[in-house]
């Protein structure tokens, strides 16, 4: 799967998509997709990565708890 690093603009390869997948770490194995020679794995944090597209990573690729703030944010609209 290739994700694109927001700072530099450059692809990247993703070489760990099960980390990709874990919202419990923050970072994956990658390789940029920069020139003609394959380049050295080496870590990205999520936080950075964003589809070519332009479009963000889903939140619950990098955020354990989404789902229990979706239900706070529930709970307090539902008692006012």
């Amino acid at each position: 799967m290739l994700l694109e690093h927001r700072p530099s603009g450059v692809l990247v390869e993703v070489l760990t998509l099960e980390e990709l997948y874990n919202p419990c770490r923050p970072e994956i194995i990658g390789r940029l997709q920069a020139g003609e020679e394959m380049q050295d794995p080496e870590t990205f944090m999520k936080s950075e990565l964003i589809f070519p597209s332009g479009e963000t990573l889903p939140r619950c690729w990098f955020d354990a708890h989404y789902r229990e703030k979706i239900a706070l944010n529930k709970v307090t609209t539902i008692g006012v």
